[in-house]
């Protein structure tokens, strides 16, 4: 006793004389000064690029929503809020564009997250059972993710022809009724759900893999108590596996509602906004009203419109950012 009781009274005054000197880790004021110099040096290159390409043409696009110009004269008009209103009420011409832009967009915003996750999550569990061949799977299934997209649409393009993949197979498994003689792209009735498939099974690479990555981090301790307890594997999945996968469906969701709300190019590239006016949507009537427009001052109406999608994606995003922290 007295040896330990010496040992712990000689070792405390080290201790509190080491926690009192100050750490020589920290570093003077000066050589802090230094390094915080020589790491504004290393970022200064992003942020003047970032000032530059970033600042200047958001501020640029930004006072474009308030002129009429079409990007040739030399001086543009200032004509305040009325590119917004001939947008969204005022015009006869492009207010009902407009209109009809925004429900079909309305429409891709709601069923491409759902079929998104209804997808990629099945998909991610069946991977993460599979134990052989797992690398090669999930290559399989990232493949549309990493193939150049104006190749794969233009592939697609071609397989929902008349005379395409599609049509042949329902008509080699005897479902001739489900043949379209005018081609998927080709039906009013059959473009826009069309095209949304196309845009899930863009979404679902990413989506599967944010997933699958958050299926390894899961306490396996978890999953085994819930099936000690009883739970089959389809009360495990719903009741143990999907709340703690919550946080990852948000950024899902978050991440496909943005692409449906500003993606334009498989529109373009696949129907136009054909046929007729049945896959317009608000990224392809903003390109057509800053790119398509031949000497129509209509510049300002597409940074009005690109203004009015901006806005509307940080709503979506805070109601997401709202509803993620209120249930984690």
């Amino acid at each position: 006793m007295t040896a330990l009781g010496t040992s712990s009274s000689a070792s405390t005054p080290r201790t509190v004389g080491a926690a009192a000197r100050p750490s020589h880790r920290r570093g003077t004021p000066g050589s802090r000064g230094r390094e915080a110099l020589t790491g504004y040096l290393f970022i200064a290159p992003a942020v003047v690029l970032f000032a530059v390409m970033g600042l200047y043409i958001v501020g640029y696009g930004f006072l474009l929503g308030f002129a009429r110009w079409n990007g040739f004269a030399p001086h543009w008009d200032w004509v305040g809020l009325d590119n917004y209103a001939d947008l969204l009420w005022r015009d006869p011409v492009y207010a009902p564009r407009v209109h009809e832009a925004a429900r079909h967009t309305l429409y891709v915003m709601i069923a491409v997250p759902v079929l998104t996750v209804a997808v990629s999550f099945p998909l991610a569990v069946a991977l993460a059972r599979v134990k052989r061949a797992q690398a090669v799977l999930r290559s399989v299934y990232f493949l549309p993710y990493v193939t150049s997209g104006i190749a794969v649409f233009y592939a697609w393009q071609y397989i929902l022809q008349p005379d395409g993949a599609v049509n042949y197979l329902l008509g080699l498994l005897g479902l001739g009724s489900l043949q379209e003689p005018q081609g998927f792209l080709g039906n009013p009735a059959t473009a826009l759900p069309t095209m949304i498939v196309v845009t899930v099974w863009t979404e679902v690479p990413v989506a599967m893999l944010m997933y699958l990555t958050g299926l390894q981090t899961i306490d396996r301790g978890l999953i085994e108590a819930a099936e000690l307890d009883g739970a089959g594997w389809w009360r495990t999945q719903v009741s143990v596996v999907w709340p703690l996968l919550r946080p990852i469906t948000a950024i899902v969701v978050l991440l496909t509602l943005r692409s449906a709300l500003h993606g334009f190019q498989t529109f373009l590239i696949m129907t136009n906004g054909g046929p007729g006016t049945h896959t317009d949507v608000l990224g392809l009537e903003a390109y057509r009203l800053a790119f398509l427009s031949k000497f129509a001052p209509t510049l300002g109406l597409a940074g009005a419109l690109g203004w009015m999608l901006f806005a509307v994606a940080i709503v979506l995003a805070l109601i997401n950012l709202r509803a993620l922290r209120s249930r984690v």
